[in-house]
């Protein structure tokens, strides 16, 4: 359904020639019978579809899905094992049923049909007058209907949903009843859902693991979780004497949890996050006790280390002591609920050419960056300097392998970018439809080598319409992150290189509202940054002089290596 300023031009048809292909492909989406499918295409094999994910939590309809980068084209396999009267599937913005894109199957109890529509801001169905869900195939099977369509990631028709790299919203409906036209169906009022999943995977084979392997699990050791909204719970387990180094090749996730090897590096698996810092760090915001998460969910269920690289533990100059961290997020204060979080590493003794870090960029955790309330996209930048890379990284530079991006509850959008000699090179990951709650690390489809003097940019987009009062950067659920977690090789002592606003220019910032506005703002030594920004009021000229600091004010930049010491 968007078609952004990203996007790539396609090329279309003249406007005829549209016309008189939609006025067909109406006909034949209207008149489709499923028993007689008219095949628009070459059907993959069932074996072809390497993704798969349950759609609901009953596990009644389930997606599989390839990627064809040649043709630019999707195909998936819907298997509907209680099939009613018909069912809607498809993709929006957010997950909403309204303005969404989507392939209808319908019964009037006689026929069944197929065809490609889309939904007003009502929830009310129309048929798209150009038919881009193109049906492959359809047959029945012992454990229930299957479905094969196809779709292009771009198909120059405005009611259509832009596939990108990203998280991508799908939805699906079941329809209970018989309906004599698609025009009579309501997305809206139809028992349905979201399943959040990455479309548009890497075409990258999964390295073997070695075959001296071994597997070492950290769990929370059934942790009654405290009856408040925020915990941060900490184990701590001890390495054997004299336990020599291993490379971690592979990581599973158990729910949820961190990993902090004690005076080191930090290994954090939080459903779909696993980092390595130093020092502080954020560890994640997966709510573990609600909302109870979906069976089957497509967590990031292992992530592997590319052959030439692993995750270095053990040996002489490590610490012993492994500390799994877990943040549990708890808003309805429910009491007696136990965990048993964790993470499972595969780890080898065959050393692999590099030893792989993880590096944080974005926004240093500080609540002198703010969001006003009522803003639909706010965007805030952190910054890796040149300054910073040209003191850290070797001359060969490193590779960037995977990344994470991360926000709380108001994040939109996460984009980070390289840029060399004031110029942006490319992007190193971007989420345009980021959600909070569908994090994960991800394969880059290409290794991005950062050379010293290089710059890396992360942009945050933020909304906080929903809100009544300035959200300020922090660790708590309410308050904002932007990060952006690279894994990389070759590892280097650079383990956090981050900015934020000057906090001499912030202070100047509250000085100016404090003039030119009716209401005082207190400014006393002993009020805090957060309470400063709540006493502000959010009018016009408040919040633009806001967005202008951020745009325009020097920053204080982090450049730290893992003893969270600063370069100089």
């Amino acid at each position: 359904r968007m078609q952004n300023s990203r996007s790539k031009p396609c090329s279309c048809p003249s406007l005829k020639l549209r016309e008189v292909a939609s006025m067909y492909f109406t006909l034949v989406a209207a008149f489709l019978v499923i028993l007689v499918v008219a095949l628009q295409g070459s059907a993959p094999r069932q074996s072809h579809f390497p993704y798969k994910v349950p759609l609901d939590p009953q596990g009644l309809l389930e997606l599989s899905w390839n990627v064809s980068y040649p043709e630019q084209v999707v195909h998936f396999q819907l298997l509907v094992r209680d099939l009613r009267f018909g069912l809607l599937f498809g993709m929006s913005d957010r997950g909403e049923f309204e303005n969404a894109d989507l392939a209808v199957l319908w019964s009037d109890g006689h026929n069944s049909y197929f065809g490609d529509a889309w939904s007003d801001a009502k929830g009310q169905l129309h048929m798209d007058s150009q038919q881009d869900y193109q049906l492959l195939g359809a047959h029945r099977a012992p454990e229930g209907l299957y479905l094969l369509f196809r779709r292009a990631f771009s198909t120059c028709d405005p009611k259509d949903y832009l596939i990108e790299d990203g998280t991508v919203h799908l939805i699906y409906g079941i329809l209970e009843q018989p309906v004599h036209s698609l025009q009579a169906i309501n997305a809206s009022a139809l028992h349905g859902g979201l399943q959040r999943v990455q479309l548009l995977k890497p075409n990258i084979s999964i390295p073997q693991l070695p075959r001296d392997v071994k597997t070492m699990e950290i769990t929370a050791p059934d942790v009654v979780i405290p009856s408040q909204e925020t915990t941060y719970w900490c184990y701590m387990t001890e390495l054997p004497e004299g336990f020599p180094k291993h490379h971690i090749v592979m990581v599973r996730g158990r729910r949820r949890g961190l990993l902090f090897p004690q005076g080191g590096s930090v290994i954090a698996f939080t459903s779909c996050k696993f980092h390595v810092t130093g020092g502080l760090s954020d560890p994640g915001i997966f709510p573990n006790v609600v909302p109870k998460p979906l069976p089957g969910l497509p967590r990031q269920s292992a992530f592997y280390y590319p052959e030439e690289a692993g995750l270095a533990f053990g040996g002489p100059g490590s610490s012993r002591y492994l500390r799994l961290e877990i943040h549990y997020h708890n808003p309805l204060v429910f009491e007696g609920r136990r965990d048993s979080s964790g993470i499972r590493l595969y780890y080898t003794a065959t050393l692999r050419p590099y030893d792989a870090g993880i590096m944080e960029l974005g926004l240093v955790y500080t609540p002198v960056m703010a969001i006003p309330p009522g803003e639909d996209s706010f965007t805030l930048t952190g910054y890796c300097t040149d300054k910073c890379t040209q003191l850290a990284l070797p001359a060969a530079g490193i590779r960037i392998f995977a990344s994470q991006l991360h926000t709380h509850l108001a994040g939109r959008k996460v984009v980070t970018v390289l840029s060399r000699d004031g110029r942006e090179r490319r992007v190193v990951n971007a989420d345009g439809h980021y959600s909070p709650h569908f994090q994960e690390i991800r394969m880059l489809k290409e290794v991005v080598a950062v050379f010293p003097g290089d710059e890396l940019i992360t942009t945050c987009t933020y909304n906080t319409e929903d809100r009544s009062r300035a959200t300020v950067g922090g660790f708590g659920i309410l308050e904002e992150m932007c990060v952006n977690y690279v894994h990389y090789y070759p590892q280097t002592q650079l383990e956090l290189c981050k900015s934020a606003v000057d906090p001499g220019y912030l202070h100047r910032y509250f000085n100016l509202v404090n003039r030119f506005n009716d209401e005082e703002i207190c400014m006393c030594p002993q009020v805090s940054v957060p309470q400063q920004f709540y006493s502000i009021p959010w009018n016009t000229f408040n919040r633009d002089v806001l967005k202008s600091l951020y745009g325009f004010a020097p920053i204080s930049m982090h450049c730290n290596k893992s003893s969270a010491v600063r370069f100089p």
